[in-house]
């Protein structure tokens, strides 16, 4: 073998090896990419609000995060605002609303206010007291949601009570109009219970 095709294979050889070494990077890149795109989208999804059932809240056009694995780890408490798919309707649709009532609680709506096994709730987040009344019994892994802008809102005071299967997840981001970035206001329990 002559000198020069010697050196011609020890050219080849690093030039292979660089190749594969970007092959491999590139391969890595794409898995991980695809790797994370997954996880994101397991553990979150995204929700367009449509409509001004949620006012002054969330307004219609904004779209919003929600932690899908929330209640994987934990309970649904009163406060948060869920996104679920709709009962009731003749396609799958997705709501969101604001957990009022938690399995075995009694919801009462009365003389514009609402009122959880008898304790009247503090509510800063609602347009408008509700104008209607009635009274629901909340059974094991159900909720009654209502929307904030209680007169305008297709909710469980007009479809009754919603199942926990039926919960994609907590609403937790607010992404876009980017004016309007940041955490979505959910109230935790124990500023919503007040004496009756």
């Amino acid at each position: 073998m002559s000198t020069i095709e010697s050196g011609v294979e020890a050219a080849t050889a690093p030039r292979e090896a660089k190749h594969k070494s970007l092959l491999r990077e590139v391969v890595e890149t794409i898995l991980l990419t695809v790797a994370i795109y997954v996880i994101v989208n397991a553990a979150t999804g995204r929700f367009r609000i449509q409509g001004a059932s949620m006012e002054p809240t969330l307004h219609s056009g904004q779209f919003v995060i929600t932690n899908k694995v929330a209640y994987k780890i934990g309970q649904p408490r009163r406060g948060d605002i869920i996104v679920f798919i709709a009962p009731r309707t003749a396609q799958e649709e997705d709501y969101i609303k604001r957990i009022i009532g938690l399995p075995g609680e009694t919801v009462r709506v009365e003389a514009r206010k609402v009122y959880v096994n008898g304790q009247m709730i503090e509510e800063p987040y609602i347009a408008d007291a509700p104008q209607y009344s009635s009274t629901w019994k909340v059974g094991p892994d159900e909720y009654f949601v209502l929307g904030d802008n209680r007169n305008h809102s297709n909710d469980s005071h007009d479809w009754g009570l919603l199942k926990r299967d039926a919960i994609l997840g907590k609403a937790w981001l607010i992404y876009w109009p980017p004016e309007f970035w940041g955490g979505v206001p959910n109230y935790s329990a124990y500023s919503l219970a007040s004496t009756p």
